[in-house]
């Protein structure tokens, strides 16, 4: 049975979390081979256990010399790099009057500059190559207008208009660029929503098919975004 990622390599960022690990695990099945990136030392090892051909990273995916150094040691251990999948982010739900500075210059770091920088950490490499895939893991909140989601709409929604532009810019130079906008999905993250009973009701009645997403929605569209199908 052939794998849709076996000649492939994958660059994932935020590989730790609820979703990238989850995007980890089926790019493994399908036989990509990983670069795994993370803050998290410990978390990082861990997951790197569950795979043959691997590598890791750990640095801060808002730092780009971090960026770039985790894009030459894929390409030293693998010889390229196919897709990168951007998979950091965060939940603020305040309202402008409810943030301070701070509060939200760090979502735009997490959820807007962190993409940007991992986007110009390889796309030279991918220029140089003449293929990539990039995908950016997005919100609901980037286009529609939700309660207290002041600074996560701005960061997501400018998130989404620089991968709609970047697609046109690079698509005659063989790379795609694609976002998956997602509603609440029962990872880690969002365990302040999902495990208060009244949060997970009301997060619940806004989805027409009656539950919250989970990472494997999310890593199946992901990877056919990934992949040479798309």
């Amino acid at each position: 049975m052939n794998k849709r990622f076996e000649s492939k390599v994958a660059l994932v960022i935020g590989a730790t979390g609820g979703i990238g690990s989850e995007i980890c695990r089926k790019l493994n099945q399908e036989g990509a081979k990983l670069s795994l990136f993370s803050r998290n030392d410990s978390k990082l090892t861990e997951l790197d256990r569950e795979f043959e051909n691997s590598i890791t990273f750990v640095g801060d995916a808002t730092d780009l010399d971090d960026l770039k150094s985790a894009v030459n040691k894929t390409v030293t251990e693998f010889g390229k790099i196919d897709i990168l999948i951007h998979s950091v982010g965060s939940i603020v739900l305040k309202s402008i009057s409810s943030l301070n500075e701070e509060m939200f210059r760090n979502t735009l770091e997490l959820n807007l500059i962190s993409p940007f920088l991992a986007i110009k950490s390889v796309i030279n490499k991918m220029m140089s190559q003449k293929s990539g895939s990039v995908v950016v893991i997005s919100s609901v909140a980037g286009k529609k207008g939700l309660v207290n989601h002041e600074a996560i709409s701005a960061a997501k929604g400018g998130l989404e208009s620089m991968i709609r532009s970047a697609a046109i810019t690079y698509a005659k130079r063989g790379i795609r660029f694609n976002g998956v906008a997602l509603g609440l999905v029962d990872t880690p993250l969002a365990d302040f929503l999902t495990q208060n009973e009244m949060s997970l009701k009301a997060s619940t009645q806004l989805h027409p098919m009656g539950r919250i997403g989970k990472p494997t929605d999310v890593s199946e569209a992901v990877l056919y975004l990934a992949s040479d199908d798309a």
